[in-house]
């Protein structure tokens, strides 16, 4: 029986850190989207404005949104192709 050989040098990969133009930079789209919605909501309030006809594209938009969150995270915590 031979002896385990444990004088080898293993070398571990280290992930790379983040680039400043990661791919979850472009998720920051999304809390815009939603401040800006925000601020349609609290002026429809202060001025009184009629959102009824509104509200079932409201709902579709937040539904939308909601879709597209979940599809860029999958999409920015892929690994990019080409790196090992």
């Amino acid at each position: 029986m031979e002896p385990l050989d444990t004088d080898l040098d293993y070398t571990g990969s280290e992930p790379r850190p983040a680039a400043p133009g990661s791919r979850y930079s472009v998720m920051l789209i999304l809390p815009i989207l939603g401040v800006l919605l925000i601020l349609t909501l609290i002026c429809a309030a202060i001025f009184q404005w009629n959102l009824s006809d509104l509200i079932d594209s409201l709902v579709g938009l937040l539904l939308l949104l909601f879709v597209i969150a979940i599809v860029l995270l999958f999409w920015a915590g892929a690994p990019r192709s080409g790196q090992a």
